[in-house]
């Protein structure tokens, strides 16, 4: 059993990394200092570097979380709106189109980290390769279940699709954006389940 101090040590930890993923968010990685986490966090510099050996640390520890609940959050929302894996292939774009409607939309965390850390070495451009590959990994899968003749091809234009409709609200700010992906999405589906 976990001894109270430990509680509340992790209980710190969890704190900073809500609330550097509530910042990060708003307002980027590098455009976030760490005496803004610590003022909204209300901790104490040495609470942090207790648990992070540094803000790098701090991010990739954001990152993870995102990660987690993202794609447990969209996965599971594709899998409740559709039924067959055909199915859960378009409501991918369904999916997208609540996301972007959220009054709590800011991006993509990954494609943002990706973009800041430009270095492929760097451990949050990594975490956001492993994100992107991994939601790739859900792709394909669903496109073998549905019986496409080249799973691998279905996958990344699925991902092409759902990159190019964040890219496109990030500029523009128009939700339906999702709807004309999944249009392409039908059109893309129909020709790789075509025997």
């Amino acid at each position: 059993m976990p001894k109270k101090n430990d509680k509340a040590a992790s209980g710190k930890r969890d704190q900073l990394i809500d609330t550097a993923l509530r910042l990060f968010a708003r307002q980027g990685y590098r455009a976030t200092g760490i005496d803004s986490i610590l003022a909204e966090a209300g901790v104490a510099k040495m609470t942090l570097y207790h648990h992070f050996k540094s803000k790098d640390e701090l991010i990739v520890a954001a990152l993870r979380r995102r990660d987690t609940e993202w794609r447990e959050w969209f996965i599971g929302r594709v899998a409740k709106l559709a039924g067959t894996p055909r199915e859960r292939l378009l409501a991918v774009f369904n999916v997208m189109q609540e996301w972007f409607r959220n009054k709590d939309y800011h991006g993509c965390s990954f494609g943002r980290a990706a973009t800041e850390f430009r270095d492929p070495k760097h451990s949050a451009h990594k975490m956001a390769s492993e994100h992107k590959r991994q939601m790739l990994a859900y792709f394909r899968e669903l496109a073998a279940a549905a019986g496409a003749k080249d799973p691998d091809l279905l996958a990344q234009q699925i991902s092409l699709l759902v990159e190019g409709a964040v890219i496109h609200m990030e500029v523009f700010r128009e939700p339906q954006v999702a709807r004309i992906a999944d249009e392409a999405a039908q059109k893309l589906v129909d020709q790789a389940l075509k025997r």
